[in-house]
């Protein structure tokens, strides 16, 4: 009798696949990335646009140009007339970028970088140290077989010399 191999149910590959360690990780980084940005937004919105707005006349998210005058716009933020482009607010989107990127590349991978550039020299001195126990066991070796092939050499009669002695012959070395 042939016992048939049952294939894994479409649901135990599912919980498989997220009780991997990998899943949960990225799960745990999309939620700190969403509290992240929002800090982020915040420093942009109340920090940096004012204080581009101190130097010129009015906050970067409300910088514009008119692509077919004349432009109004509401109170309420709501254009009237015109094609407005609002540069302002792209320049704030890519400040906000950039300041991600910074935190993320200083804080996050440089300090990861140098950690793991530390703990591949340890490996690397390990695995160095290892090699010249290694070839110093080898030079020992070779040393003691140096001296028990002088000592065959120069012993006159005895096992290890000589026509019928133990160490002569075609395959002795």
């Amino acid at each position: 009798m042939v016992s048939e191999k049952s294939e894994p149910s479409l649901w135990d590959g599912f919980k498989a696949f997220l009780m991997r360690g990998n899943v949960i990780d990225l799960a745990v980084a999309v939620v700190i990335g969403a509290a992240f940005t929002n800090i982020v937004n915040s420093v942009v919105k109340g920090v940096i646009n004012p204080l581009v707005g101190a130097f010129g006349t009015k906050d970067l998210d409300h910088y514009s140009s008119c692509l077919k005058a004349p432009c109004k716009t509401a109170a309420d933020g709501t254009v009237e007339s015109g094609i407005p482009i609002m540069w302002g607010s792209v320049l704030s989107a890519t400040l906000s970028f950039l300041i991600t990127a910074a935190v993320v590349y200083f804080l996050m991978v440089l300090p990861m970088a140098k950690y793991l550039a530390r703990q591949a020299a340890r490996k690397a001195e390990k695995e160095g140290t290892q090699e010249v126990i290694e070839v110093s066991e080898l030079e020992v070796l070779k040393e003691i077989r140096d001296a028990l092939v002088a000592q065959r050499g120069s012993g006159s009669g005895g096992l290890g010399s000589g026509p019928g002695g133990l160490g002569s012959g075609p395959d002795a070395r």
